[in-house]
């Protein structure tokens, strides 16, 4: 099954790309993007005000909020990527609890 990213991990991959002021293909291939989806993320993120596209050198650069963002992105994965890890050790426990105790039907008791 494939490992799809949130919309804040896409958001958060094009930041990092518009931090050494790409072109939009650069973005494109290095944020692993097709275009229609870089356009909408692009337009979304620059009227955030997270990037600033340079029209004389058609570059992108990353805006102070825009690292910001990032160092707030950088934060928020940790924390996910411990969470789901615990997440993961606790279903463990309970998949090895369920089968020491198996949910079994117990006899109906006759009358």
């Amino acid at each position: 099954m494939g490992n799809y990213r949130r919309r804040l991990d896409i958001i958060a991959d094009i930041l990092n790309v518009a931090s050494k002021n790409p072109k939009k293909t650069q973005i494109m291939y290095q944020a692993n993007l097709s275009y229609r989806v870089l356009q909408r993320y692009l337009a979304e993120i620059a009227g955030a005000q997270l990037i600033r596209f340079a029209s004389e050198n058609q570059h992108y650069s990353l805006t102070s909020k825009g690292r910001e963002f990032l160092e707030a992105y950088e934060k928020y994965s940790k924390t996910h990527k411990h969470i789901e890890k615990r997440l993961n050790d606790v279903a463990t426990k309970k998949k090895l609890l369920d089968e020491l105790c198996p949910d079994e039907q117990l006899p109906a008791n006759d009358p």
